[in-house]
């Protein structure tokens, strides 16, 4: 009897030690815990700010979808819906991978790239909407941060601003998915930085609109970047270090 009665005791114990160690790896960081429930086009440069940098992992997951930042050796999972932060948990640190430098590098150039690309967009749409009013453009936000993180289209509260943001922020989705793939992070950082920048001019949008998308090693050094303005191409020729050689459309 008094064996058992240890042996049940000693299952309570681990019980409750395994059950303490998953509530505290499911904790929100206390450093992020403002960032639950804010909008996530513009927490993601907040995230940036405090040390933190996206990774390439992305999961969709019922309603939302999960993506993972690390900062050093810390990673925590962030679960969007509806446009905001449902929640923000620390993870594993095998959930954030082993990136290496190079993937570092690659995944704080997709941060950048984030905290501008709800800006870029908004300030597009309105170059096409120049008499669009305070209504439209907050629709055109929802819209936008919607399909970028993957939200179902809500067509019950449907709106020419939401339509239209909801759009954008797919092509969004999808440019930032193919510019965070391992093929693209083979050119240079020097080139793709110098082809984003000659993409915004060429195409006439904000600083930060331009990703590239997809790539080809012509050899010597030289190198071919397919790059992505919201749903506009343009081909991008350049040399390792930067030099961009000619920019054309797509």
């Amino acid at each position: 009897m008094l064996s058992s009665r240890r042996l049940i005791a000693g299952l309570s114990t681990g019980c409750l030690v395994l059950s303490s160690a998953g509530a505290a790896l499911a904790q929100t960081p206390s450093a992020l815990q403002d960032l639950v429930g804010a909008r996530a086009g513009q927490s993601e440069g907040e995230l940036q700010r405090r040390g933190y940098q996206a990774t390439d992992r992305s999961e969709a997951f019922g309603d939302g979808r999960m993506t993972y930042w690390r900062r050093g050796d810390e990673c925590v999972s962030i679960m969007t819906r509806d446009g905001r932060y449902a929640s923000i948990n620390q993870a594993g640190r095998s959930e954030c991978g082993d990136a290496g430098r190079s993937g570092s590098n690659a995944a704080a150039i997709a941060a950048g790239v984030a905290i501008v690309g709800l800006a870029a967009a908004i300030a597009a749409h309105k170059q096409r909407h120049g008499d669009s009013g305070a209504e439209h453009d907050r629709e055109y936000e929802r819209g936008y941060q919607a399909g970028l993180y993957g939200a179902d289209y809500d067509d019950r509260h449907e709106s020419e601003g939401y339509h239209e943001g909801y759009l954008a922020g797919e092509d969004e989705n999808q440019n930032r998915r193919h510019a965070g793939s391992r093929w693209v992070r083979g050119a240079p950082m020097a080139a793709q930085t110098a082809c984003a920048a000659r993409a915004d001019a060429f195409q006439n949008r904000p600083e930060g609109s331009s990703v590239p998308v997809s790539m080809r090693d012509l050899g010597r050094g030289e190198y071919e970047l397919t790059m992505a303005t919201g749903p506009y191409r343009s081909i991008c020729r350049v040399s390792a270090s930067g030099e961009v050689r000619a920019m054309e459309p797509f």
